[in-house]
């Protein structure tokens, strides 16, 4: 009998490059884009940009456990952005597009905080990491047109999207190998 499903959610900018990245892992069963961690219920994508929801943009990951570890999908999340930069993500600026790590469980909390101390431990940064670990709350899927955004858009497969997004090697060496 196989093993249920679980589900992380993570915050790293801009949700459409995120989704690309983990929608092209082996062992992701699907993603969806939305907001977590405000306090306006069923937001909006302008209210969520209005910067006044307390909303992050996030990725929904359902994943099979026996074939992706959430260990795994954490060294995804540390490659796909730049944790010590508090509330940007490139040149998008604003507490949606903040470093965050909504954890399910227990574990999920235990597994960020260690990943944490890690990247500290190691010199990776030389700033300090700003990502917020907290508990998940409720998850509002966005709008149908960010979800899946790439392929809708511009028919391009997960990996595809990943490369278009300059997401690069350090992710991409995760990828499914279409």
């Amino acid at each position: 009998m196989a093993q249920e499903t679980k589900v992380a959610t993570f915050g790293a900018g801009c949700f459409w490059h995120v989704e690309a990245a983990y929608a092209a892992l082996d062992g992701v069963v699907s993603t969806q884009v939305g907001y977590m961690g405000g306090s306006v219920a069923d937001p909006t994508y302008e209210m969520v940009c209005s910067d006044r929801t307390g909303h992050a943009e996030v990725v929904h990951v359902e994943y099979d456990p026996e074939q992706i570890s959430y260990e795994k999908l954490l060294e995804v999340f540390w490659d796909l952005h730049d944790p010590t930069s508090l509330n940007r993500q490139g040149p998008d600026v604003g507490t949606q597009y903040r470093s965050a790590i909504f954890f399910h469980d227990d574990e999920q909390e235990r597994a960020a905080r260690a990943a944490v101390r890690e990247l500290e431990r190691s010199g990776r940064y030389h700033r300090q990491i700003v990502t917020q670990i907290v508990p998940a709350g409720p998850f509002y899927r966005a709008e149908e047109y960010h979800q899946q955004y790439f392929a809708r858009h511009f028919g391009l497969s997960p990996q595809q999207a990943a490369l278009a997004c300059g997401v690069g090697s350090p992710v991409m060496r995760h990828a499914k190998k279409d």
